[in-house]
Order: structure tokens, then C-alpha cells, then sequence
């Protein structure tokens, strides 16, 4: 193999060197019969050469700029070249993206382009220190005076090397994600350092109480054991909601899909929160085809999304005169389900947040209703899973409805160890 590609690359240079040749006879034979001497030939020949390597040269350049801002208009961050004015020299389309701009022209400034005296800042640093600066900057978007719009970036700047001409170079990476995945993980930190110390302190509390030997009503020590048990079931169970998120989120296992009927889920579920409606003015309307709606997916899942969805209207309505309507909707390739109940619903502000996990709406509410704050976070991660959607729509004081819409066949869902085991045959 490397025979043949010595001989094609000498053959290429001997070809090229024959056509260099002709090239030059051709050149000479004109010029001699304009009458030309042979020096004035030579000297002509030795300039449209030059000429011709200066057009060969100026071709490659113009090819090596195209292909560099074809490169630069793909990535994911904005780049610009200023000159020392801090015109604009060159930028990319990203960068025209990340400002909500149709396009950004050459030849102006970047204050009249871009408008942000955070970013012309960090370049006029960088050109009046002659030094990298490197700055993490929070701006709002377009139309958002709220804060909620706020996109967070990170912007770079750095003089041009010394042999190129005066000016800087600027990039702007969109990191908003990182920024928001950070605080999705700090909150969660706190919220579960919150949620697990409350119940242990109490469990303490009573341990310690115990153990001084001041109760001697059997009654009363019954009282404590019941506490003690309660508070210890909601840390397990704070636990394996946690457990069933990281599952959901990462992808651990692979779903177990099998077919079932969503009304008998339904009805385990309504088994399962039996204590909680003894005694409750609630009633419960379940609504299904004859066959009890035939589906495909995970049944403990499911089972967990019903309880969740259930669980949240008898806790969060504790007034009597409950009716809580779960129903279902077959159709050709994929089935509608609800769960509505009549009680006094989540405010327009909340419905954005109510799927976060720990997020807890209706502060005017009983400091007497207690939850993980994880179950709608379980239920919208397990219709994910699923390859579902699922809307929240409310109306306080008159319907709050969970609307999910599911395929009815789905495929097995891969783990990513067996993704991984498949890559790696």
C-alpha cells in the first residue's frame, strides 16, 4: 500500500511538473512571436508565473476563510472578531441566535449590535489589559422583565496574538442549563435534608422521652409508639420516592411492560387509600369501557401514578362533598385518561411548578396536610417513561384535572446497561 501511494504521489508531481513546463513553453512561444528578446521573455515569464501563484494563493486563502466561518457558524457558541475600535470584523450565526437577533451586521459596534454593556465590558477589559477575562453574566430575554425570561452565560474575551492586527476575540456560551441543573440539585439537597429532619427529630424527641422513664400510662407510651411509627413510615417512604425519581431520571432498569387494565390499577389504588376516606364525605366515580381499557406499560408505575394523583386531591380537599372522577377514552393507536376532582384547585401561579419535586403550592392550607412533595414529580417521570404526556388545567373552586395521553403499544423500554452491554458487542 505504500508502494502504490509513493507512486501516485510521484506520478501526480511528475504531471504537474509537465504542465508547469508546457505551461511555460506555451508562454515563451507567444512572447517570441510578439518579437520579444529572450531576456524581456524570461522576465515576462518570471512575472505571469508570480502572478499566477499570487491568483493560486489568494484562491486558497479565500477557500481556507470560507471553510473557517463554516466551521464557527456550527458551534454552539457565539463567536465574534473586533478590531480595536471594537467593530466587528467577523460573527458567527450562534451569536445572532443567542441575542434574539435576526442577524448581526459587520462593520458596526458591539454596543449598537448587541446592546449589553455586560458583554462590551469584558472586551474593552480584554483589550485595555491586553489579558484573558473570563466572566459569568445573567441577562433577560426578550419580552421577560420578570425574571423568569433570564438566561445566564458565559462570556470570554481575549486580546488577538501579537503578530495578527489589534483586536479581540469574544465568545459567549449559553449555560443557562448547567446553571438551572446546579440549583435543581441544591434544592434538592435542602429540601430533603428538610423533609427527612423533620420526622427524625420528632422520632428523637420521643426516643429520648422514652427513656427517661417518665411515662408510665400505657396509654401514653402507646401514643408515642404510634408517633415514633408514623413519622418512621413517612421517612421510608420519602426514601423510596427518592429512589423511584433517580430510577425514573437515570435510567437504571428497563421498564417491565405488560399488558393490564387501568381500571383494576385504579381500583388497587383506591384499596390502598382506603384509611384515608373512612369517614370522609368523598365519593369516587370511576368511568372505563366495559373491558376496563386494556393498556401496555409498568403496572407498579401506574399503580404509584394513581395513588399520587388520588392521594393529592383527598389531601389537598378535606372539605366535604369530594368527588373525584377518574376516567379513560379509548381510540385507534393511544387512550386519553383523567383524574378530575371539584375542590378548590391550584392557582394559576402554581400550575408551572407543580410537577418540581418538593414543591409545595397552597400555603393557606392545614399545616395538618403533610406529603413527600415528590408524588406529582413520580407521576409526570413515570408517564415520561411511558411515552406520554401529561396537562395540568384548573379552575378553583369548580375542576383541577390531570389530563395524560398514552400510545397503547409501546416497545421495551432499554436500560442503559443493556444499551451499554449492546454497544460494547
Amino acid at each position: 500500500m505504500t508502494l502504490i501511494l509513493s507512486a501516485a504521489f510521484i506520478l501526480l508531481a511528475l504531471w504537474a511538473w509537465s504542465r508547469e513546463k508546457k505551461w511555460r513553453r506555451s508562454v515563451g512561444s507567444v512572447t517570441q512571436a510578439a518579437g520579444l528578446k529572450t531576456s524581456e521573455v524570461d522576465k515576462l515569464t518570471a512575472r505571469f508565473t508570480g502572478l499566477r501563484e499570487s491568483s493560486q494563493a489568494l484562491i486558497k486563502e479565500e477557500y481556507l476563510r470560507r471553510l473557517f466561518e463554516s466551521l464557527l457558524n456550527e458551534i454552539r457558541q457565539g463567536v465574534a472578531i473586533v478590531d480595536d475600535q471594537m467593530r466587528i470584523k467577523f460573527v458567527n450565526r450562534t451569536l445572532a441566535h443567542l441575542f434574539h437577533k435576526p442577524s448581526i451586521h459587520r462593520g458596526r459596534t458591539l454596543i449598537e449590535e448587541l446592546q449589553d454593556h455586560q458583554v462590551t465590558s469584558i472586551v474593552n477589559a480584554a483589550l485595555t489589559d491586553q489579558r484573558r477575562h473570563v466572566r459569568e453574566v445573567e441577562m433577560s430575554s426578550a419580552g421577560n422583565s420578570n425574571g423568569r425570561g433570564t438566561r445566564n452565560f458565559l462570556i470570554e474575551a481575549a486580546p488577538l496574538p501579537a503578530k495578527a492586527e489589534r483586536g479581540a476575540w469574544l465568545m459567549v456560551h449559553d449555560i443557562t442549563e448547567q446553571v438551572m441543573a446546579d440549583q435543581v440539585r441544591k434544592d434538592f439537597v435542602a429540601n430533603a435534608s428538610h423533609e427527612l429532619r423533620t420526622p427524625l427529630t420528632l422520632i428523637h424527641g420521643y426516643i429520648e422521652t422514652l427513656k427517661s422513664g417518665v411515662l408510665k400510662d400505657e396509654a401514653a407510651l402507646q401514643r408515642c409508639y404510634d408517633v415514633m411509627d408514623k413519622h418512621g413510615k413517612r421517612i421510608v417512604r420519602i426514601i423510596e420516592d427518592m429512589l423511584t425519581i433517580s430510577r425514573l431520571e437515570n435510567g437504571q432498569s428497563a421498564l417491565n411492560v405488560e399488558p393490564f387494565t387501568l381500571r383494576a390499577c385504579v381500583q388497587d389504588a383506591l384499596d390502598h387509600l382506603g384509611p384515608m376516606l373512612e369517614g370522609r364525605d368523598t365519593r369516587i366515580d370511576l368511568d372505563f369501557p366495559p373491558d376496563g381499557g386494556h393498556m401496555q406499560g409498568d403496572r407498579f408505575y401506574w399503580d404509584q401514578v394513581f395513588t399520587n394523583l388520588i392521594e393529592n386531591a383527598i389531601k389537598e380537599n378535606p372539605n366535604p362533598g369530594l368527588v373525584i372522577t377518574v376516567s379513560g377514552k379509548w381510540y385507534a393507536d393511544h387512550c386519553l385518561l383523567r383524574v378530575s376532582d371539584n375542590g378548590i384547585g391550584i392557582a394559576a401561579h402554581d400550575l408551572p411548578f407543580v410537577f418540581k419535586r418538593f414543591y409545595r403550592g397552597h400555603k393557606h392550607h392545614s399545616p395538618q396536610i403533610k406529603g413527600t412533595g415528590l408524588g406529582l414529580s413520580i407521576v409526570r417521570r413515570a408517564i415520561d417513561a411511558h411515552g406520554g404526556t401529561i396537562e395540568l388545567s384548573s379552575t378553583p373552586g369548580i375542576e383541577t384535572t390531570f389530563t395524560m395521553r398514552l400510545p397503547l403499544k409501546m416497545e421495551k423500554v432499554v436500560s442503559m446497561d443493556e444499551q451499554e452491554e449492546s454497544s460494547r458487542l
